[in-house]
């Protein structure tokens, strides 16, 4: 089926522009519904790491925003009938209304002017947008104007031009954040009403989950992989049913997201969704039977815990004294104990993450909450400005999690060797939003050279997941 994306628009753009990265440097025309805009087009549309950038004031006042400039900070503030946005140079994250919104690419200066992506202009603005490469020129329209007849002045009749849909708002959107692939079950966070449709194929096998009414939010592209025409997959490992995940945006009319498990045999399944605004859908294929109930890890009797490896993706978390990566030793250990945990047969677990995908603090939290889990635990490794600091420190937010951080810490600092820093109140995000005893784990100094080299071993790494799950029975009454 054929599929229209904005990023769809963005890889013509890469292959159709010149081999410099500029696009047609002084000759490039930005139209605005049919005119030509000029005021301060001295700054050429540019291709920059696979972007298309334009120039942001021009657009803006053009559309009768006022704009601002804050020199010192590098930030520009755009304003009109109430919508305030703020966008940094050289910065991803973006502030639409107070939401945060991550850019494929971060603004940039030119000539003291600021260029953006074009999606962000599309998305935001409301505008349709089509390049035409025959006349090197970007035609912006706006819906509902006499110029918005579907081509949007673009030479189509030799393939010269592509269209950028905007995201319409009032048609509802659900966003999806994010996916994992954990414990043979497939986890998609998203955040609206959509309801999955599971549709079972053969030859090959195989489950075909689509999200009706929805898209990717930004968000999702900063943690997994998005090809220009909105395509993904997950790599599986260690599972012998599935040999892998493949996500797209497979419609835009209507829109759809479509995830496909890859099977390598029938299998069956169960799906859960769970939570309000924010919501976790559950493909689970540890199912004994397919059926219309809904399941979810935990209501089989079993204890529920959820793990958290700290940050992922373009959150590195600290950077240690050689250049490691917190995110990395997070992920490692979380994963040395969830499968240790398989191994109990009283205790289910989940994964906020599974690999190196980036979550936002309220979609970690939220995903414990949605599974109802009895235990969170987050992990970290820390950092000081002194090199000297060194040791081990867990840290509770509410009073019904102190008990939790005192076992835990007690396993955790036989395991490490390290100082005991002691067990320490903390308000951090995931252990206050969190309804169930939850703690976050300070194993060790990314920022002490001894620290960083022992907590990137395998045989510290297999010590700290194996007390992990020993402070977890002890907490839970499991022998």
């Amino acid at each position: 089926m054929k599929k229209f994306s904005l990023m769809l628009f963005l890889l013509l753009l890469v292959f159709v522009l010149p081999e410099n990265g500029h696009a047609a440097a002084g000759n490039s025309k930005i139209y605005l519904d049919g005119k030509e805009l000029t005021a301060g087009q001295n700054v050429p549309v540019e291709n920059v790491n696979d972007t298309i950038m334009v120039p942001l004031r021009l657009i803006s006042e053009s559309l009768g925003y006022n704009v601002g400039w804050d020199q010192k900070s590098k930030t520009v503030t755009i304003e009109q009938q109430g919508k305030v946005i703020k966008l940094v140079v050289n910065q991803k994250i973006a502030s639409v209304d107070d939401k945060t919104v991550t850019l494929t690419t971060a603004p940039i200066l030119r000539s003291n002017t600021t260029v953006v992506p074009i999606r962000f202009i599309s998305e935001q603005f409301g505008l349709n947008v089509s390049w035409d490469n025959v006349k090197k020129s970007v035609y912006l329209i706006t819906p509902g104007s006499s110029n918005d007849n579907g081509s949007s002045g673009g030479n189509t009749e030799n393939g010269g031009s592509e269209v950028v849909p905007p995201v319409d708002p009032s048609k509802n959107l659900t966003m999806v954040n994010g996916v994992s692939f954990s414990e043979n079950r497939l986890s998609i966070a998203m955040e609206g009403n959509s309801v999955p449709k599971v549709t079972v194929m053969t030859g090959p096998d195989r489950l075909v989950v689509d999200l009706p009414n929805a898209t990717f939010s930004d968000l999702f592209g900063t943690g997994q992989i998005l090809d220009p025409d909105l395509n993904g997959s997950l790599e599986v490992k260690d599972y012998p049913d599935v040999s892998g995940v493949r996500y797209s945006l497979y419609s835009t009319n209507p829109y759809t997201v479509r995830f496909v498990i890859d099977l390598n045999y029938a299998k069956n399944y169960n799906v859960s969704v769970t939570g309000d605004d924010s919501k976790l859908v559950v493909i689970d294929l540890n199912a004994e039977n397919t059926d219309d109930t809904t399941t979810q890890p935990g209501n089989n009797g079993r204890k529920l815990v959820v793990l958290d490896a700290g940050h992922g993706a373009k959150d590195s978390g600290a950077v240690g004294v050689t250049g490691k990566y917190e995110k990395n030793f997070n992920l490692a250990i979380v994963l040395k104990t969830a499968e240790l945990l398989k191994k109990e047969s009283n205790i289910d677990v989940v994964l906020t993450r599974s690999n190196d995908t980036f979550l936002e603090l309220k979609e970690r939290a939220a995903m414990a909450n949605n599974l109802k889990a009895d235990i969170f635990i987050s992990v970290h490794a820390n950092s000081s400005g002194s090199s000297s600091a060194s040791g081990s420190e867990t840290y509770y937010q509410r009073e019904a999690s102190k008990a939790l951080a005192n076992v835990m810490h007690k396993y955790l600092v036989q395991a490490t060797g390290l100082s005991d820093r002691g067990v320490r109140y903390g308000n951090f995000h995931v252990i206050r939003e969190t309804k169930m005893p939850a703690v976050l784990l300070e194993v060790g100094y990314l920022s002490n050279k001894k620290d960083e080299a022992l907590l990137f071993t395998d045989a510290l790494q297999n010590k700290v997941a194996a007390s992990i799950v020993s402070g977890i029975k002890e907490y839970l009454g499991i022998k």
